[in-house]
């Protein structure tokens, strides 16, 4: 959550007076939405954005205010907004039915593709969402190895339900937060991250009670807080080792920081792997794949072959033919083109770019990130760093992570708004295949201005 910045705020002010229409939609929205939003990311004060429409790697708020994007639809739309070959195919396939309430072609194509490009893929289950995605997963894996434990990495997002709800942006010491049963959160592991020594204490202690290990491969908020590669790979030494089912939550770096998701670039295979976001090309959808065996604990005659219950799975959208029509699309795009490559290309010259600006204007932070990913460091804790010499690495968990509510985030969030770009709030964003040299340029301009901004507030020196 963003703080309430104060009312005397220049920044703010600016803000406001550019996005009445945003202001006005939000009161409105207060009146039906707990918070005004549907989404706990998009909360802001004064007011989050109203969005009227978007295309590419850019959107339009209710006011007329063009932006350059880099909430991509929460990282669902590497192919940008309203791709015209993934509209296309929704709207043929608009045009034939939205839901069957049967099997069909499109189903079976999508998991063909997906097979063919997730090197751990052997077999599927299609969600609705990234959540569910990582609610099966950690099911399949206690059913599978009648454990009871899940062992997680503090800050690593999975989703909302009850195993995952703690211990991501508060309650690190892995007592629930509201609503979650103590029973639940006792049988819940949190470790540090990159800790390789208190990985190996943990394993050693608790490693014959652990169901499953579950992690964002690159970090927790796609690398906001970077992982070694050589933590990830004790991590699949150790789990391998005692017959710890391991997860990889690549919801966000499947088929982004490879066709093959982070497993593809790490040369790790999971034991089961969920996906949304890409996979459904920015409509509703996830999936878990991986072992054979695992998921055929949900295949009532394979179950009952083995002499086990079948673990029951329902879910009125799951691989619903809009949802595999897009992700179709979008999946042939990645296989066949470079596009992965050019996302890629863009965010490390926008990475140097904003950096060169810190350097210019003397300013202690720092714009970090791997594939796809662009992190604003902006130093709360006043190291000593350079933004070019920077190495996250170099740092813990307690120095990465953003705190919730600073300040100095709201404020940089707004400015960068009011000069016509949109970062997701961690700060930052995933850059997309079509964000090209103007949105560069667009983006380093408006950082700068940003920074000016926050200068003459006092926000930095």
């Amino acid at each position: 959550m963003n703080a309430i910045p104060p009312t005397n705020s220049p920044i703010v002010a600016a803000f406001a007076a550019r996005t009445p229409g945003s202001a006005a939609a939000y009161a409105e929205a207060r009146q039906h939405f707990p918070g005004g939003v549907t989404h706990d990311v998009r909360y802001v004060r004064p007011h989050p954005l109203a969005v009227a429409r978007a295309a590419g790697a850019r959107k339009w708020d209710v006011d007329g205010n063009e932006y350059v994007d880099y909430a991509g639809g929460h990282g669902a739309l590497i192919l940008g907004h309203a791709h015209p070959a993934v509209t296309a195919a929704v709207a043929e396939q608009l045009a034939r039915g939205t839901h069957y309430g049967a099997n069909h072609a499109l189903e079976t194509r999508w998991a063909e593709l997906i097979k063919s490009m997730v090197p751990s893929a052997e077999m599927i289950r299609f969600t609705n969402s990234g959540t569910e995605a990582t609610l099966m997963a950690l099911r399949l894996a206690r059913a599978a190895t009648g454990r009871t434990k899940l062992l997680r990495l503090r800050g690593h997002f999975h989703g909302w339900h009850d195993h995952v709800a703690f211990g991501v942006t508060n309650h690190f010491d892995g007592t629930p937060t509201p609503g979650i049963l103590e029973g639940l959160s006792e049988n819940v592991l949190l470790a540090d991250p990159n800790d390789e020594p208190g990985l190996a204490a943990l394993m050693a202690r608790h490693g014959e009670e652990i169901a499953a290990a579950i992690l964002e491969p690159t970090g927790s908020t796609y690398g906001q807080v970077p992982l070694r590669d050589s933590f990830v790979h004790l991590l699949r030494t150790e789990t391998a080792k005692r017959g710890i089912v391991l997860v990889f939550d690549e919801v966000v770096t499947g088929f982004r920081v490879a066709r093959g998701g982070a497993q593809e670039v790490l040369g790790i295979r999971p034991d089961l792997t969920t996906l949304a976001k890409i996979l459904a090309g920015g409509l509703p959808g996830g999936a878990v794949v991986g072992r054979r065996d695992l998921l055929e604990l949900l295949d009532p005659e394979r179950a009952a072959a083995r002499g086990v219950e079948k673990i029951p799975h329902q879910g009125t959208y799951n691989a619903n033919p809009l949802s595999a029509a897009a992700g179709i699309a979008t999946l042939e795009i990645l296989r066949d083109t470079d596009a992965i490559a050019r996302a890629h290309a863009t965010a490390a010259t926008l990475r140097g770019a904003m950096n060169a600006v810190l350097e210019e204007m003397s300013v202690p932070w720092a714009v970090h990130g791997r594939h796809t990913g662009v992190h604003i460091f902006t130093n709360w804790n006043r190291l000593p760093i350079t933004p070019t010499g920077f190495d996250p690495l170099a740092l813990g968990y307690a120095d990465l992570k953003v705190p919730r509510g600073l300040q100095t985030v709201t404020r940089l969030l707004l400015a960068m708004r009011t000069h016509g770009v949109d970062f997701s709030p961690w700060p930052g964003g995933p850059v997309s295949a079509v964000h090209g040299p103007e949105e560069v340029e667009a983006t380093v301009a408006a950082f700068r201005a940003a920074l000016r901004d926050l200068r003459a507030e006092g926000e930095i020196a």
